[in-house]
């Protein structure tokens, strides 16, 4: 499953690292995308919405949009 989150405050290199290695600690999650002020995450499905703000707040930024391509299958193990 693919979703993909805009967020804002992000203004650099630095920030793009800090949602990612956020992005990497959550369980479920196979492959993070980080660009300044936007993150796609490939994930089996299993993630939430919210798991995914909150890893990203952790980081210090906040997400304003999610969004959820429904059409992509979860990767079964």
């Amino acid at each position: 499953m693919i979703t993909t989150a805009s967020i804002s405050g992000m203004t650099c290199a630095h920030c793009v690292r800090a949602v990612f290695t956020s992005l990497a600690g959550v369980e479920g999650i196979h492959k993070a995308d980080v660009s300044i002020g936007r993150a796609v995450i490939e994930h089996d499905g299993t993630v939430t919405p919210e798991e995914i703000r909150d890893a990203i707040k952790v980081a210090g930024y906040d997400v304003t949009d999610i969004k959820i391509d429904g059409r992509t299958l979860p990767i079964v193990p």
